[in-house]
């Protein structure tokens, strides 16, 4: 369907659409980019491709031979340039809700390596905090880190927590499989009814599970008891790791959290 008509060119509902997608790709490259040194070599090649434009208009054979023959190495020399960023993209993709829905990521094995971590951490009297995200993102908690990017193992995580290591007071925050960051800071519960022997550890993961779906595991420093908080409460207080373990797959099994979780 035409909607209307720019000297001899008709602009129909799919330009539009069109046009839109390809200025939202532009947007969302350009956030990823901002800030970093590829925002330069982007903006480098966005000036190539518009002087490959007006040279085509203009009719200049000379430069638009010299434009054409590399044109066909600029795929791989943007790939080579963008390898960070895009693979970021590409993460970022993946772990939206969106996907998440398409295609449920086994958590088994991330469980599993919380299970171990926790047992350490209980057995040492480290304390721990470990965020697990859900379906809400927790961009603005990631950033109070330090961020890691890096694969979540028992080893790892035992190792963040060890008291003489610069990371150990605050949060780690999950997800899928990777340790987002380290040293994060939650917010602490306003529920003025929870029980005021509870530590800061136990305070912070009661808070980020009021304003998020995030399920958080909490190893006190003084029992070395091993706790879990979902939706604002503790589903259960001293729990054995297979218990945790059992827990978490209920609770990552559950769409969205509509369900209620038994602690039965």
């Amino acid at each position: 369907m035409e909607l209307f008509n720019i000297g001899f060119i008709p602009v129909t509902l799919v330009d539009l659409f069109d046009i839109l997608i390809v200025a939202f790709v532009f947007y969302q490259l350009y956030t990823i980019m901002r800030g970093t040194r590829a925002s330069q070599m982007f903006a480098g090649l966005i000036l190539i491709f518009a002087i490959s434009l007006i040279v085509g208009a203009l009719g200049m054979k000379g430069m638009s031979w010299l434009i054409d023959s590399i044109a066909s190495v600029w795929v791989i020399a943007f790939v080579i340039l963008f390898q960070p960023e895009l693979r970021r993209l590409l993460i970022q993709l993946g772990q939206g809700p969106l996907m998440r829905r398409l295609f449920k990521l086994h958590t088994t094995k991330v469980i599993d390596e919380i299970g171990r971590a926790v047992v350490d951490l209980s057995q040492k009297r480290y304390g721990g905090l470990i965020v697990i995200e859900r379906d809400l993102g927790l961009r603005s908690v990631v950033e109070t880190g330090v961020k890691l990017q890096a694969e979540a193992t028992a080893e790892l995580l035992v190792s963040i927590f060890f008291p003489r290591t610069p990371l150990h007071d605050g949060a780690v925050v999950i997800s899928n499989n990777i340790i987002e960051a380290a040293k994060c800071l939650l917010p602490l519960t306003q529920n003025p009814n929870i029980d005021p022997s509870l530590g800061t550890r136990h305070r912070a993961a009661l808070g980020i599970t009021e304003e998020s779906d995030a399920a958080v595991v909490v190893v006190s420093e003084e029992t070395g008891q091993i706790s879990l908080a979902f939706k604002g409460e503790f589903i259960e207080r001293g729990m054995s790791a297979e218990r945790l373990r059992e827990m978490l797959e209920k609770i990552f099994e559950r769409v969205h959290g509509s369900e209620q979780i038994s602690t039965a």
